[in-house]
C-alpha cells in the first residue's frame, strides 16, 4: 500500500500540536506523525504550505445541505448530497437527522441509510432520528401534530434499524418514552439523547440511570436550571459522565451562558459542537420548508413565520471560530469540540476524532485564519478550495 507523508506548519492530532512534523497515512488509516526528516523515502509527499492539519470534524446533528432537506427527500441521494455540502466546511463524518414525522418518512430514512452503508458514502457515520417521541411543551419547530409516545412498533422498529446501520443516535424526552424503553434501545447500542423535553431534574437524571448518555442542543428546547428546579440543563451539567451538543452561533445560546456551562461540565462527558444544518448549507438559498410551513433565512438565523428558530445558518468551521475567537477557548479545545468529543459521545474515538495511528485519515488543512483550504476522508481529496 501507498504510504503518504502530508508536511504542514503545524500538526494537531486531536489531543497535542506537532511542529516541523509530516503525518503518515497509509490506504485509509493514519500511520503516525513524524518529524519531516523522518519521512521514508518512498512515501508520496503531499506539502500543503502554510497553516495546519486538524482532525475532520464530526457532526452529529445535521438536517440537510446542498439545498437538500432529509425530512424532505429521505433518499440516498440526497445523503451523498448533504455529506457532500458540508465536506467544504471540514466536516468528515456526520449523522444526517431526521427530525419529527410520519412513520413512513421514518422507515424511508432508515432505508436511505441503509443504502448509505452499502454505497460507503463519503462522510456517513450513522443516522440521528430527532423524534418524534418528544414534548409538545417543548417542540420548538417540531410539527406537534406528528408528536407522540413511543410505542412497542416504534421500539421495534428502531431496534431493527441498529442492525442495519453503523451508529443510530435517537433523541427522546421523558415525557413520552419510558425509562424501559431507554434502557432496551442502550442495551441493543443505540445512543440515546434526551432533547425537546421539559422534564424535571429527578425525571431527566432517571433517564440517564436508564441508559441516556447525551443532550441534544443543550440549553435549547429544554427545561431550564433554576434556584428550585434545577430541570434538564441542570441534570446535564451535574452529571459529569452526560456529553451534550451545542449550538454555537451566538444565537442558540448567549455567550456567557456557554462561559458558565463549559466551567461546569468536568468530564468525561464533554459539550460538543453541533450545526443543527438545515438545507441551506452550501447555498445561497433564502428560503426553505419544513412539514409545509415557510423557514425565512436571515441575520444568521433560521426562523419559522412566528420568529421560532428553525434550525441553524451553521457551518462547523464557523461554530469553530466562534468558539475561538468570541467564547476565547483556546484554538485546540475549540477544535476538539468539533472532532475529538462528539467522537467520544458516540464512542468511537478509537477510529474518528483525533489523528493518531489507527485512526481514518479523515483531515482538514485550515489557514492561519481558519478558512477551509482542503478536506481528505479517509485518505482521499474530497474538497479543495479553487477546484
Amino acid at each position: 500500500m501507498t504510504l503518504t507523508a502530508y508536511v504542514a506548519e503545524r500538526i494537531f492530532d486531536g489531543h497535542a500540536w506537532h511542529e516541523g512534523s509530516a503525518l503518515l497515512t497509509e490506504a485509509s488509516l493514519v500511520a503516525g506523525i513524524v518529524p519531516i526528516e523522518a519521512v521514508p523515502s518512498d512515501a508520496a509527499r503531499i506539502d500543503v504550505g502554510g497553516g495546519m492539519l486538524v482532525p475532520g470534524f464530526v457532526d452529529l446533528q445535521v438536517n440537510g445541505g446542498g439545498g437538500v432537506l432529509f425530512n424532505n427527500a429521505p433518499t440516498l441521494e440526497a445523503i451523498r448530497t448533504i455529506c457532500a455540502a458540508h465536506t467544504q466546511f471540514g466536516t468528515t463524518a456526520l449523522l444526517p437527522t431526521l427530525i419529527t414525522d410520519t412513520v413512513e418518512i421514518n422507515e424511508r430514512a432508515i432505508a436511505a441509510g441503509t443504502a448509505a452503508v452499502e454505497a460507503r458514502v463519503p462522510g456517513f457515520l450513522g443516522l440521528h432520528l430527532e423524534g418524534p417521541h418528544l414534548a409538545l411543551a417543548r417542540k420548538g419547530t417540531h410539527d406537534g401534530s406528528l408528536i407522540r409516545p413511543m410505542d412497542q412498533s416504534d421500539l421495534t422498529r428502531i431496534l431493527a434499524a441498529r442492525d442495519a446501520l453503523p451508529n443510530l443516535l435517537v433523541t427522546v424526552a421523558t415525557e413520552t418514552v419510558t425509562a424501559e424503553q431507554i434502557a432496551a434501545m442502550s442495551a441493543a447500542g443505540i445512543l440515546i439523547s434526551i432533547g425537546h423535553s421539559d422534564a424535571s431534574y429527578a425525571e431527566a437524571t432517571a433517564a440517564f440511570a436508564a441508559g441516556a448518555t447525551m443532550a441534544t442542543h443543550l440549553f435549547n428546547a429544554m427545561s431550564q436550571l433554576g434556584n428550585r428546579e434545577p430541570g434538564v440543563v441542570g441534570a446535564v451539567l451535574g452529571n459529569d459522565a452526560v456529553h451534550a451538543g451545542l449550538i454555537a452561533d451566538g444565537i442558540h445560546v448567549h455567550p456567557a451562558s456557554i462561559e458558565v456551562a463549559l466551567r461546569a461540565k468536568r468530564g468525561p462527558g464533554r459539550i460538543f459542537l453541533v450545526t443543527d444544518a438545515m438545507s441551506q448549507t452550501g447555498t445561497d438559498i433564502k428560503t426553505l420548508t419544513l412539514n409545509g410551513r415557510t423557514i425565512t433565512r436571515a441575520d444568521g438565523a433560521l426562523r419559522l413565520a412566528d420568529g421560532t428558530l428553525a434550525g441553524a445558518d451553521l457551518d462547523m468551521v464557523d461554530a469553530v471560530r466562534f468558539m475561538h475567537k468570541t467564547i476565547g477557548l483556546p484554538l485546540e479545545e475549540a477544535l476538539r469540540m468539533a472532532s475529538l468529543y462528539p467522537a467520544e459521545a458516540m464512542g468511537i474515538s478509537s477510529t474518528h476524532g483525533s489523528l493518531r495511528e489507527g485512526c481514518v485519515a479523515s483531515l482538514v488543512h485550515l489557514s492561519p485564519d481558519l478558512d477551509v483550504e482542503a478536506v481528505w476522508i479517509e485518505g482521499e481529496r474530497r474538497f479543495a478550495r479553487g477546484r
